[in-house]
């Protein structure tokens, strides 16, 4: 279980990124330093907390799902030098639900990612 929470975190953290820089591109954002700025809004460990529990708390996330966030959350990995653990731990949570989702359920992953994106 250990390997495989890493693993989807790590597939999540490239789907999650390669979803919020489509959506931003979308935006027409003009320079590409104005796209890095804005995709921090989304991308931190910060924002991927804030996100996270946003869902949590507005119940947009299944019994299930919350699981794999708990299971990801407590994964050992490697310790952040920018943020601290807590932080760290909520958003390879989040990564970890994402890149579950992406490799067994894209229409859910669609359906978070747009409350994320859309909102």
């Amino acid at each position: 279980m250990f390997m495989k929470n890493l693993i989807d975190a790590y597939l999540g953290d490239a789907v999650y990124e390669l979803y919020v820089r489509k959506y931003l591109i979308s935006k027409n954002i003009s320079s590409v330093n104005d796209l890095q700025n804005a995709a921090l809004d989304f991308v931190s460990a910060k924002s991927q907390r804030r996100i996270l529990e946003e869902l949590i708390s507005n119940n947009k996330l299944t019994f299930e799902e919350q699981e794999i966030v708990r299971q990801g959350r407590n994964t050992q990995s490697h310790r952040s030098k920018t943020t601290d653990p807590a932080t760290y731990h909520k958003a390879t949570g989040f990564e970890c639900l994402i890149g579950y989702l992406y490799q067994n359920n894209k229409k859910r992953l669609d359906e978070i990612m747009e409350m994320i994106l859309c909102e």
